[in-house]
């Protein structure tokens, strides 16, 4: 599958033109416009692989507009504008930009751009469930701690016996090890005590 593209230029030659390079280049222009705040639009509505923003463009300068694009982890964002003040580009590094492109550039400088910020961006989003996977499994441990904990002192049981009835009616009623254990915590379930 093609890689798509939104397009935000305000400037309808340079928008034509870029459409045009990133066509041959075998890209997929999705969208274009002349607007900030109508490319974070199509960029939620269409779900690109990247954006390509002018910084001052009416509506919402292009900055604004990659870091509400960002802050969503919508798409990797490229900035293509004729400025290139240190300040600019620090700024636009603040706002999550992956890629930063000065006109007027040429086709060899824009393809690398966007191929660099299309894996910086896919290298985010993996870091970023990485982190939600390894703090879901340390709330999970927490809660399962907690309710073996409850069938330690509640039921004499031993550590292994009580992770062992949390295992046990987790697989037998096919749910997961931690709402077993919530239901440990919040009362509602306990061993059978045996007479």
């Amino acid at each position: 599958m093609p890689t798509k593209v939104v397009v935000a230029e305000d400037e309808a030659i340079i928008r034509m033109d870029l459409r045009e390079l990133l066509q041959e280049e075998g890209y997929e222009v999705v969208a274009e416009c002349g607007r900030g705040d109508e490319a974070v639009r199509l960029v939620r509505e269409l779900r690109p692989d990247v954006a390509l923003l002018d910084i001052k463009m009416p509506g919402m300068d292009g900055i604004s507009a990659a870091r509400e694009i960002s802050v969503d982890r919508l798409a990797a964002v490229v900035l293509v504008t004729a400025f290139s003040q240190r300040e600019l580009i620090e700024e636009a590094s603040d706002a999550g930009v992956h890629g930063y492109v000065v006109k007027p550039f040429e086709r060899h400088d824009l393809v690398p751009a966007i191929e660099v910020a299309i894996s910086r961006f896919r290298s985010e989003a993996m870091l970023v469930d990485q982190v939600a996977s390894a703090e879901g499994r340390l709330e999970a441990r927490k809660v399962i701690d907690r309710a073996k904990g409850i069938l330690m002192d509640a039921h004499g049981m031993s550590e292994q016996d009580s992770y062992g009835f949390i295992q046990k009616t987790a697989m037998k009623d096919r749910r997961q090890m931690r709402d077993v254990a919530q239901d440990v915590i919040d009362g509602g379930l306990a061993p059978a005590e045996s007479a």
